[in-house]
């Protein structure tokens, strides 16, 4: 007599608000430590990375699972143009997050990755500047005032008592425009500056498309927290090599980082071997390895890792259930 098999539930599809309103950031720092320490514990599956090039951009996969209240895992597919917003009128950031019951291979949920990645990588940075950056630190610099950066600034404020920041944008109106709304939003000076050079920062934030380094040792006080977050594939580059000599060096994952980070060009050129780096975050928050020295500069180069998706969607797809968002469509 034949197996009979039952039918999976129809996967939940949650828009980009729908996820910010249901992605707080109190437990998506909670959910990112937790896969951070899962991976630095050596409990984690994957992550997985695929790079695909198109015209004028790119798309990258990434994958990995989670054991939580069940076994969870999840694919990002991310298209990444530049030149949409000028050219097209569209998001630089595109593309869709697939959350999966590892256990059945049935999917749960089809949610807007731009809103999970931009809120998950500004986790990552947030939990590194816990452990990296001064407990004091209250003046920050940020270099790219996207979308971005808007996150960044949000959970870094949540870890760090941030009182003044520098918005620093190639784009005047743009630095202007997020210096105006995150004042207006969060309560502290935040005032649109021309470059990086002369600005007495604490932290330093990078969260751009460029190509070559925006910010290198003469900008930076010793000390400093630094966390380059836009480097995402192998031709990006925010970073001076020189920034990594004799600097605390911690990576989200340091095979990703040598392929497509700020870690990789200051390896090409010279300014420091792949087994100086101190540690991955994941080891650093499971307590295996430890945390910022005080007179150093400290660097987190944060290229985005699968598990962080997996953590993030997860949080954002129970939220929604129990609140009653989405809507289900039926694949099968």
């Amino acid at each position: 007599m034949a197996m009979r098999l039952s039918s999976p539930e129809a996967p939940l599809v949650l828009s980009g608000a729908e996820i910010a309103e249901s992605l707080d950031i109190d437990a998506c720092l909670e959910a990112v430590e937790l896969a951070f320490r899962l991976h630095g514990s050596d409990a984690a599956t994957g992550p997985a990375v695929l790079e695909l090039p198109g015209i004028g951009g790119g798309f990258h996969v990434k994958a990995g699972g989670l054991k939580l209240d069940r076994t969870y895992a999840a694919a990002k597919i991310n298209a990444n143009f530049p030149k949409n917003p000028a050219e097209r009128g569209l998001p630089m950031i595109q593309g869709i997050v697939i959350l999966f019951d590892a256990e059945s291979g049935s999917p749960l949920a089809l949610l807007d990755s731009a809103e999970i990645t931009s809120k998950r990588t500004a986790a990552a940075t947030a939990l590194a500047a816990r452990h990296l950056a001064r407990p004091d630190a209250s003046v920050a610099a940020i270099l790219g005032c996207g979308r971005q950066s808007r996150d960044q600034l949000r959970f870094l404020c949540r870890v760090r008592p941030i009182r003044t920041v520098f918005a620093i944008d190639r784009e005047r109106a743009t630095a202007e425009r997020f210096a105006a709304e995150m004042s207006a939003e969060l309560g502290i000076a935040v005032t649109a500056a021309e470059t990086a050079e002369g600005r007495a920062a604490a932290v330093w934030i990078t969260c751009t498309p460029a190509a070559e380094p925006v910010l290198s040792r003469r900008d930076v006080a010793p000390g400093a927290f630094i966390a380059g977050v836009g480097a995402d594939n192998p031709h990006k580059r925010e970073l001076a090599g020189d920034l990594f000599e004799r600097a605390l060096v911690v990576v989200d994952t340091l095979s990703q980082c040598l392929a497509m980070g700020d870690l990789r060009h200051a390896v090409a050129e010279g300014w420091m071997r792949p087994e100086e780096v101190h540690a991955e975050l994941g080891e650093v928050l499971a307590g295996r390895k430890p945390g910022r020295r005080e007179s150093e500069i400290a660097i987190f180069d944060s290229t985005g890792m699968a598990l962080q998706d997996v953590a993030a969607a997860t949080v954002a797809y129970r939220s929604a259930l129990a609140k009653g968002q989405g809507r289900r469509i039926a694949l099968l």
